[in-house]
């Protein structure tokens, strides 16, 4: 379906889209959003706090928009919960791409929101992504770049971002990785994010939601081995290690 309604973020893009299509929830256009973007192989260091941000932004009610694509658009959807994510596709509304996210893509279409410029069955090229990305930096109120090197597609993010006069914030990483975020910090095109709790703070729309405690984090305080937690929950175990919420140590699962 196409979207009728006007949104006023678009209006910074160079021209507004002359089509947009959706599957979902369109609600979630007038809540308050931050784009994530970054590395398709990004590194533990960076998928452990895109996870917390994401999360922690979706329980102060802010949703977070991305691409759709493998490494930290992967990661900030699933932080931040099908229902409360948007992803912006390089493709038809009707093409789960990348293939390794259909599930996660179809379950934003069931439960957040899935946008394109695209017509159906369109295929993905090469000029279709850097439109995808105008899209994601347009809708977010701010810019969160969380890992990226020198000549990535990601610069092109950070150039639309910087047209737009939107503000760009990046984790801080070592010398040496990351490039592309260490050169915003140096030339003063971007802020870093040294304490999660304290930027979300600055977006947050109403008191954080607790969530309850669950089966699984439940289970992890017997200290299971790996195999049995992976046996048992194969999916939860990969989100809470990356999330920080537990550590694998000589084959046992602690609670950090």
């Amino acid at each position: 379906m196409r979207v009728q309604e006007k949104i006023e973020a678009l209006d910074t893009m160079k021209s507004y889209p002359k089509q947009l299509f959706f599957r979902g929830n369109l609600e979630l256009l007038h809540k308050t959003k931050i784009s994530i973007v970054g590395s398709r192989k990004p590194s533990k260091y960076s998928r452990s706090l895109t996870h917390q941000l994401s999360s922690l932004l979706s329980r102060h009610g802010i949703c977070v928009v991305s691409g759709g694509a493998m490494g930290i658009d992967a990661v900030s959807h699933k932080g931040a919960g099908e229902s409360n994510t948007i992803a912006v596709l390089p493709c038809g509304i009707n093409i789960k791409y990348p293939s390794i996210n259909k599930n996660l893509l179809t379950d934003i279409e069931k439960d957040g929101l899935l946008l394109s410029q695209f017509d159906e069955d369109f295929r993905a090229t090469p000029w279709s992504f850097v439109v995808r990305n105008e899209l994601v930096v347009a809708l977010g109120d701010v810019l969160v770049v969380a890992e990226a090197e020198l000549n990535s597609g990601s610069m092109r993010s950070i150039e639309y971002a910087l047209k737009m006069n939107k503000e760009i914030y990046v984790f801080a990483h070592r010398v040496g990785e990351s490039t592309a975020t260490n050169e915003l910090l140096k030339s003063g095109r971007a802020k870093a994010i040294y304490d999660i709790e304290e930027f979300v703070l600055k977006f947050a729309t109403h008191e954080v939601q607790e969530i309850d405690s669950d089966d699984f984090m439940e289970f992890c305080k017997s200290n299971p081995t790996y195999d049995e937690a992976l046996k048992k929950y194969p999916s939860r175990i990969f989100e809470a290690e990356l999330s920080g919420e537990i550590i694998i140590e000589n084959g046992k699962v602690l609670n950090n």
